[in-house]
Protein backbone atom coordinates (compact mmCIF):
# COMPACT_ATOMS: atom_id res chain seq x y z
CA UNK A 1 0.00 0.00 0.00
CA UNK A 2 1.01 3.69 -0.65
CA UNK A 3 0.51 6.72 0.97
CA UNK A 4 -0.42 9.58 -0.76
CA UNK A 5 -1.70 13.75 -0.25
CA UNK A 6 -4.72 15.43 -1.80
CA UNK A 7 -3.98 18.83 -2.58
CA UNK A 8 -6.61 21.92 -3.60
CA UNK A 9 -5.72 23.89 -6.98
CA UNK A 10 -4.07 26.78 -5.09
CA UNK A 11 -2.59 24.39 -2.79
CA UNK A 12 -0.69 22.57 -5.89
CA UNK A 13 2.47 24.56 -5.45
CA UNK A 14 6.27 23.71 -5.56
CA UNK A 15 6.18 24.21 -1.45
CA UNK A 16 3.12 21.68 -0.67
CA UNK A 17 4.80 19.54 -3.11
CA UNK A 18 8.07 19.29 -1.10
CA UNK A 19 6.94 19.26 2.00
CA UNK A 20 4.57 16.29 0.84
CA UNK A 21 7.51 14.15 -0.28
CA UNK A 22 9.77 15.55 2.81
CA UNK A 23 6.53 14.25 4.77
CA UNK A 24 6.83 10.83 3.71
CA UNK A 25 4.07 10.83 0.53
CA UNK A 26 4.61 9.51 -2.72
CA UNK A 27 1.63 9.99 -4.13
CA UNK A 28 -0.87 13.37 -5.33
CA UNK A 29 -4.18 13.75 -5.96
CA UNK A 30 -5.23 16.90 -7.48
CA UNK A 31 -8.09 18.85 -7.27
CA UNK A 32 -8.39 20.93 -10.79
CA UNK A 33 -11.47 22.90 -8.78
CA UNK A 34 -10.80 25.57 -6.45
CA UNK A 35 -13.76 25.07 -3.59
CA UNK A 36 -12.40 27.64 -1.28
CA UNK A 37 -9.24 29.48 -2.02
CA UNK A 38 -9.39 32.84 0.02
CA UNK A 39 -13.05 31.76 1.33
CA UNK A 40 -14.33 29.78 4.03
CA UNK A 41 -13.00 25.78 4.51
CA UNK A 42 -16.72 25.00 5.09
CA UNK A 43 -19.46 26.83 3.16
CA UNK A 44 -21.92 28.22 5.61
CA UNK A 45 -25.19 26.29 6.05
CA UNK A 46 -27.05 29.05 6.22
CA UNK A 47 -28.73 31.40 3.61
CA UNK A 48 -29.85 30.83 0.31
CA UNK A 49 -26.76 31.04 -1.68
CA UNK A 50 -24.93 29.96 0.96
CA UNK A 51 -21.17 28.08 -0.60
CA UNK A 52 -17.75 28.67 -2.44
CA UNK A 53 -18.64 31.04 -4.93
CA UNK A 54 -18.74 30.93 -8.66
CA UNK A 55 -17.04 28.05 -10.57
CA UNK A 56 -14.84 30.62 -12.87
CA UNK A 57 -14.19 27.81 -15.10
CA UNK A 58 -17.93 27.84 -17.16
CA UNK A 59 -17.24 27.20 -21.09
CA UNK A 60 -13.55 26.99 -20.20
CA UNK A 61 -12.79 22.88 -20.16
CA UNK A 62 -9.92 21.68 -18.96
CA UNK A 63 -7.19 20.73 -21.44
CA UNK A 64 -4.85 18.44 -21.79
CA UNK A 65 -1.42 20.89 -21.25
CA UNK A 66 -3.10 22.20 -18.15
CA UNK A 67 -3.41 18.92 -16.66
CA UNK A 68 -0.02 17.38 -17.94
CA UNK A 69 1.06 20.69 -16.53
CA UNK A 70 0.23 20.25 -13.20
CA UNK A 71 1.49 16.26 -13.46
CA UNK A 72 4.78 17.53 -14.57
CA UNK A 73 5.00 19.56 -11.54
CA UNK A 74 4.34 16.74 -9.33
CA UNK A 75 6.55 14.64 -11.00
CA UNK A 76 9.36 17.32 -10.70
CA UNK A 77 9.44 16.77 -6.97
CA UNK A 78 9.63 13.38 -6.69
CA UNK A 79 5.99 12.37 -6.77
CA UNK A 80 3.76 10.66 -8.52
CA UNK A 81 -0.01 12.27 -9.60
CA UNK A 82 -2.56 9.15 -8.85
CA UNK A 83 -5.94 10.53 -9.32
CA UNK A 84 -7.70 13.96 -10.50
CA UNK A 85 -10.60 14.42 -8.07
CA UNK A 86 -14.14 15.95 -8.84
CA UNK A 87 -15.47 17.61 -11.81
CA UNK A 88 -15.70 21.36 -11.91
CA UNK A 89 -19.34 21.88 -11.11
CA UNK A 90 -19.20 24.29 -14.31
CA UNK A 91 -18.54 21.38 -16.52
CA UNK A 92 -21.21 19.02 -15.55
CA UNK A 93 -24.18 20.84 -13.71
CA UNK A 94 -26.31 19.92 -16.22
CA UNK A 95 -25.33 15.94 -15.72
CA UNK A 96 -26.57 16.42 -12.15
CA UNK A 97 -29.76 18.21 -12.87
CA UNK A 98 -30.75 16.27 -15.81
CA UNK A 99 -30.70 19.52 -17.94
CA UNK A 100 -30.85 20.20 -21.78
CA UNK A 101 -26.75 20.36 -21.78
CA UNK A 102 -26.14 16.71 -20.19
CA UNK A 103 -25.13 15.27 -23.47
CA UNK A 104 -22.77 17.82 -24.28
CA UNK A 105 -21.20 17.86 -20.97
CA UNK A 106 -20.95 14.34 -20.81
CA UNK A 107 -18.75 14.11 -24.08
CA UNK A 108 -16.80 16.57 -22.26
CA UNK A 109 -16.37 14.70 -19.46
CA UNK A 110 -15.83 11.57 -21.67
CA UNK A 111 -12.71 13.94 -23.06
CA UNK A 112 -11.23 14.48 -19.61
CA UNK A 113 -10.93 10.58 -19.09
CA UNK A 114 -8.97 10.25 -22.67
CA UNK A 115 -6.96 12.45 -21.85
CA UNK A 116 -6.49 11.36 -18.09
CA UNK A 117 -5.58 8.05 -19.50
CA UNK A 118 -3.35 9.46 -22.50
CA UNK A 119 -1.24 11.01 -19.65
CA UNK A 120 -1.37 7.73 -17.50
CA UNK A 121 -3.38 8.93 -14.98
CA UNK A 122 -5.32 5.95 -13.78
CA UNK A 123 -7.93 7.72 -11.50
CA UNK A 124 -10.78 10.12 -11.54
CA UNK A 125 -12.43 10.93 -8.48
CA UNK A 126 -16.33 11.93 -8.35
CA UNK A 127 -19.14 12.98 -6.21
CA UNK A 128 -22.63 12.46 -7.82
CA UNK A 129 -24.54 15.23 -5.43
CA UNK A 130 -26.23 18.26 -6.05
CA UNK A 131 -25.88 19.57 -2.59
CA UNK A 132 -22.29 18.19 -2.02
CA UNK A 133 -20.59 18.73 0.84
CA UNK A 134 -22.84 21.24 2.98
CA UNK A 135 -24.27 21.82 7.01
CA UNK A 136 -20.91 20.29 8.45
CA UNK A 137 -19.63 23.21 11.58
CA UNK A 138 -15.67 23.78 12.35
CA UNK A 139 -14.85 24.03 15.89
CA UNK A 140 -11.76 22.54 18.96
CA UNK A 141 -13.49 18.96 18.00
CA UNK A 142 -10.63 17.07 18.15
CA UNK A 143 -8.17 16.28 20.98
CA UNK A 144 -6.27 19.22 23.04
CA UNK A 145 -8.73 21.42 21.31
CA UNK A 146 -7.68 20.80 17.79
CA UNK A 147 -9.75 22.60 14.73
CA UNK A 148 -11.76 19.86 13.16
CA UNK A 149 -14.95 19.32 11.47
CA UNK A 150 -18.20 18.02 12.84
CA UNK A 151 -21.69 17.58 11.64
CA UNK A 152 -24.84 17.93 14.24
CA UNK A 153 -27.70 17.09 12.67
CA UNK A 154 -29.94 18.88 15.26
CA UNK A 155 -27.99 22.37 14.40
CA UNK A 156 -29.29 22.94 10.66
CA UNK A 157 -32.57 24.28 11.20
CA UNK A 158 -34.51 25.17 7.88
CA UNK A 159 -31.98 24.03 5.21
CA UNK A 160 -32.84 26.56 2.45
CA UNK A 161 -33.40 24.46 -1.29
CA UNK A 162 -30.45 24.80 -3.55
CA UNK A 163 -31.26 28.31 -6.34
CA UNK A 164 -31.20 27.45 -9.78
CA UNK A 165 -27.45 28.32 -11.40
CA UNK A 166 -26.08 26.16 -8.31
CA UNK A 167 -25.02 22.56 -7.77
CA UNK A 168 -22.29 21.23 -5.15
CA UNK A 169 -22.20 24.61 -3.39
CA UNK A 170 -20.34 26.20 -6.37
CA UNK A 171 -22.38 28.91 -8.32
CA UNK A 172 -22.08 28.36 -12.31
CA UNK A 173 -24.98 31.36 -13.13
CA UNK A 174 -24.12 33.85 -10.66
CA UNK A 175 -27.17 35.61 -12.21
CA UNK A 176 -29.81 33.33 -10.95
CA UNK A 177 -28.21 32.38 -7.93
CA UNK A 178 -27.77 35.96 -5.91
CA UNK A 179 -31.53 36.70 -7.16
CA UNK A 180 -33.28 36.52 -3.45
CA UNK A 181 -36.60 35.53 -5.56
CA UNK A 182 -35.30 33.74 -7.91
CA UNK A 183 -36.50 30.01 -8.74
CA UNK A 184 -34.58 26.40 -6.86
CA UNK A 185 -33.77 23.47 -8.11
CA UNK A 186 -36.73 21.95 -6.08
CA UNK A 187 -37.22 18.55 -4.93
CA UNK A 188 -34.99 16.00 -6.67
CA UNK A 189 -36.12 11.98 -5.08
CA UNK A 190 -34.01 9.19 -4.85
CA UNK A 191 -35.48 7.32 -8.01
CA UNK A 192 -34.39 10.30 -10.00
CA UNK A 193 -31.13 10.85 -8.59
CA UNK A 194 -30.63 6.85 -9.22
CA UNK A 195 -31.44 7.52 -13.34
CA UNK A 196 -29.38 10.29 -14.04
CA UNK A 197 -26.23 8.27 -12.17
CA UNK A 198 -26.88 5.37 -14.82
CA UNK A 199 -27.37 7.44 -17.43
CA UNK A 200 -23.73 8.70 -17.02
CA UNK A 201 -22.55 5.23 -16.31
CA UNK A 202 -23.88 4.07 -19.37
CA UNK A 203 -22.30 6.83 -21.16
CA UNK A 204 -18.74 7.17 -18.94
CA UNK A 205 -17.67 3.54 -18.60
CA UNK A 206 -17.52 2.62 -21.84
CA UNK A 207 -14.64 5.05 -22.50
CA UNK A 208 -13.34 4.52 -18.74
CA UNK A 209 -12.76 0.91 -19.66
CA UNK A 210 -11.32 1.74 -23.42
CA UNK A 211 -8.49 4.43 -21.86
CA UNK A 212 -8.19 2.08 -18.65
CA UNK A 213 -9.18 4.57 -16.22
CA UNK A 214 -10.96 3.66 -13.14
CA UNK A 215 -13.83 6.01 -12.16
CA UNK A 216 -14.12 6.69 -8.28
CA UNK A 217 -16.70 7.62 -6.46
CA UNK A 218 -17.28 9.73 -3.29
CA UNK A 219 -19.64 8.26 -0.52
CA UNK A 220 -22.13 11.36 0.46
CA UNK A 221 -20.55 13.80 2.73
CA UNK A 222 -22.47 14.13 5.04
CA UNK A 223 -23.99 10.36 5.21
CA UNK A 224 -27.61 11.71 5.01
CA UNK A 225 -30.28 10.50 2.74
CA UNK A 226 -31.85 14.14 1.91
CA UNK A 227 -30.12 17.21 2.18
CA UNK A 228 -31.25 21.01 0.99
CA UNK A 229 -35.00 18.68 -0.13
CA UNK A 230 -32.08 16.57 -3.15
CA UNK A 231 -32.12 12.80 -2.40
CA UNK A 232 -28.55 11.26 -2.07
CA UNK A 233 -27.86 7.94 -2.47
CA UNK A 234 -24.47 6.68 -1.38
CA UNK A 235 -25.33 7.36 2.43
CA UNK A 236 -26.25 3.37 3.74
CA UNK A 237 -24.92 0.22 2.99
CA UNK A 238 -27.93 -0.73 0.77
CA UNK A 239 -27.04 2.29 -1.06
CA UNK A 240 -23.36 1.19 -1.58
CA UNK A 241 -24.15 -2.42 -2.41
CA UNK A 242 -26.71 -0.88 -5.13
CA UNK A 243 -24.29 1.57 -6.61
CA UNK A 244 -21.16 -1.23 -6.85
CA UNK A 245 -24.52 -3.55 -8.49
CA UNK A 246 -25.03 -0.73 -11.34
CA UNK A 247 -21.91 -2.56 -13.58
CA UNK A 248 -20.03 -5.40 -13.27
CA UNK A 249 -16.59 -3.45 -14.16
CA UNK A 250 -13.48 -2.48 -11.83
CA UNK A 251 -13.84 0.77 -13.67
CA UNK A 252 -16.77 0.99 -11.81
CA UNK A 253 -15.53 2.23 -8.45
CA UNK A 254 -15.17 4.22 -4.88
CA UNK A 255 -13.16 6.79 -3.94
CA UNK A 256 -13.66 5.45 -0.62
CA UNK A 257 -13.83 7.55 2.07
CA UNK A 258 -13.29 5.61 4.86
CA UNK A 259 -14.27 8.29 7.32
CA UNK A 260 -17.77 9.42 5.57
CA UNK A 261 -18.39 5.52 5.60
CA UNK A 262 -17.76 5.22 9.49
CA UNK A 263 -20.10 7.83 9.49
CA UNK A 264 -23.02 6.03 8.83
CA UNK A 265 -25.40 4.73 10.89
CA UNK A 266 -25.54 0.64 11.93
CA UNK A 267 -22.46 -0.13 9.25
CA UNK A 268 -19.93 -2.65 9.77
CA UNK A 269 -16.81 -0.41 8.66
CA UNK A 270 -14.41 -3.82 8.59
CA UNK A 271 -16.65 -5.75 6.52
CA UNK A 272 -17.24 -3.38 4.07
CA UNK A 273 -13.82 -2.38 3.79
CA UNK A 274 -13.88 -5.98 2.89
CA UNK A 275 -16.41 -6.42 0.45
CA UNK A 276 -15.51 -3.99 -1.68
CA UNK A 277 -11.59 -4.42 -1.22
CA UNK A 278 -12.03 -7.85 -2.77
CA UNK A 279 -14.02 -7.40 -5.37
CA UNK A 280 -11.53 -5.11 -6.51
CA UNK A 281 -14.06 -1.85 -6.15
CA UNK A 282 -11.84 0.57 -4.47
CA UNK A 283 -9.50 3.03 -6.49
CA UNK A 284 -8.32 4.38 -3.58
CA UNK A 285 -8.74 5.60 0.45
CA UNK A 286 -9.48 8.68 2.30
CA UNK A 287 -8.14 7.35 5.29
CA UNK A 288 -9.70 9.51 8.18
CA UNK A 289 -10.83 8.86 11.69
CA UNK A 290 -14.33 9.90 13.02
CA UNK A 291 -16.29 9.83 16.72
CA UNK A 292 -19.92 9.37 16.48
CA UNK A 293 -22.48 8.49 13.35
CA UNK A 294 -24.63 10.42 11.91
CA UNK A 295 -26.45 12.30 13.35
CA UNK A 296 -24.13 13.77 15.49
CA UNK A 297 -20.15 12.87 14.75
CA UNK A 298 -16.79 15.07 14.56
CA UNK A 299 -13.52 13.97 12.67
CA UNK A 300 -10.06 13.29 14.87
CA UNK A 301 -6.79 12.48 14.61
CA UNK A 302 -6.32 9.24 13.09
CA UNK A 303 -5.48 7.31 16.61
CA UNK A 304 -8.28 8.58 18.15
CA UNK A 305 -11.39 8.13 16.81
CA UNK A 306 -13.91 5.23 17.09
CA UNK A 307 -12.30 2.97 14.39
CA UNK A 308 -9.35 0.67 14.68
CA UNK A 309 -7.05 1.96 12.18
CA UNK A 310 -4.56 -0.61 12.15
CA UNK A 311 -7.16 -3.26 11.55
CA UNK A 312 -8.78 -1.54 8.84
CA UNK A 313 -5.23 -1.45 7.22
CA UNK A 314 -4.56 -5.43 7.86
CA UNK A 315 -8.46 -5.58 6.55
CA UNK A 316 -7.29 -3.78 2.95
CA UNK A 317 -4.51 -6.17 3.33
CA UNK A 318 -5.95 -8.73 4.09
CA UNK A 319 -8.29 -8.53 0.29
CA UNK A 320 -6.26 -7.75 -1.51
CA UNK A 321 -5.33 -3.97 -1.99
CA UNK A 322 -2.42 -2.59 -2.55
CA UNK A 323 -3.50 1.38 -3.97
CA UNK A 324 -2.90 4.56 -2.44
CA UNK A 325 -4.23 5.88 0.94
CA UNK A 326 -4.01 9.71 1.88
CA UNK A 327 -5.38 11.41 4.44
CA UNK A 328 -8.07 13.04 3.44
CA UNK A 329 -8.01 15.95 5.81
CA UNK A 330 -7.17 15.88 9.37
CA UNK A 331 -7.39 17.88 12.36
CA UNK A 332 -4.93 21.62 12.57
CA UNK A 333 -2.88 22.06 14.65
CA UNK A 334 -2.30 24.58 17.30
CA UNK A 335 1.10 26.10 15.85
CA UNK A 336 1.86 28.32 12.78
CA UNK A 337 1.24 26.40 10.07
CA UNK A 338 -1.77 24.28 11.58
CA UNK A 339 -2.57 22.37 7.79
CA UNK A 340 0.67 21.47 7.63
CA UNK A 341 1.36 20.44 11.01
CA UNK A 342 -2.04 18.54 10.74
CA UNK A 343 -0.79 16.56 7.50
CA UNK A 344 2.65 15.62 8.85
CA UNK A 345 1.05 13.93 11.84
CA UNK A 346 -1.61 12.02 9.68
CA UNK A 347 1.75 11.23 7.29
CA UNK A 348 4.03 10.04 9.42
CA UNK A 349 1.34 8.18 11.60
CA UNK A 350 0.07 6.36 7.88
CA UNK A 351 3.95 5.21 6.92
CA UNK A 352 4.43 3.53 9.99
CA UNK A 353 0.74 1.96 10.13
CA UNK A 354 1.42 0.91 7.06
CA UNK A 355 5.10 -0.49 7.13
CA UNK A 356 4.12 -1.99 10.35
CA UNK A 357 1.30 -3.95 8.89
CA UNK A 358 3.52 -4.96 5.78
CA UNK A 359 5.98 -6.21 7.73
CA UNK A 360 3.83 -8.76 9.58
Amino acid sequence: MKVGLGLYRHMLTEDNLRFAKQAGATHVVAHLVDYFSGGPRIPESTGRASGWGPTHRVGEPWTIDEIAGIQRKVTDAGLELHAIENFDPGHWYDVLLAGPRRDEQIAQLQDYLRILGELGIGRMGYNFSLAGVWGHRQGPFARGGAESIGFDAASLGRQPEIPCGQVWNMDYDEGAVGDPDGPTVGQVTADELWARIEYFLAAMLPVAEEVDVRLCAHPDDPPLPVLRNTARVLTSEAGLDRFVGLADSRHHAFDFCQGTVSEIPDIDIYELIARYAKADRIGYVHFRNVIGRVPDYHETFLDEGYVDMFRALRTYRDNGFDGMLMPDHTPQMTCAAPWHAGMAYALGWMNAAVRAVEEE
